[in-house]
């Protein structure tokens, strides 16, 4: 899968988010890893002061490994939901 760096990329990544059962939170804190996840809830929280890249870069691993319901997604999202998966698996082999 090859990833672009873009707002609109960003935004395609933000909206499997919102489809979803977790909110996508931007917020400033000490994270080691640049995001927090609070399970019981279903935030996700990621650095605020991270540039595109990062934040990019932090959602693809979140993406990675929440189990997302593909029911609620539109058919774009699972298209881009599923591209995440299909890397994460063909990295594991």
């Amino acid at each position: 899968m090859t990833i672009k760096y873009t707002k609109n990329f960003l935004s395609k990544l933000e909206d499997i988010f919102a489809e979803s059962d977790y909110t996508l939170r931007y917020e400033k804190g000490q994270f080691k890893s640049g995001w927090c996840l609070l399970n019981q809830k279903g935030v996700v929280v990621v650095n605020k002061f991270y540039p595109l890249e990062g934040r990019i870069s932090c959602l693809i691993q979140i993406l990675q490994q929440l189990p997302i319901g593909a029911e609620g997604l539109s058919e774009k999202s699972l298209a881009l939901y599923q591209q995440i998966q299909e890397a994460v698996n063909t990295e594991a082999q």
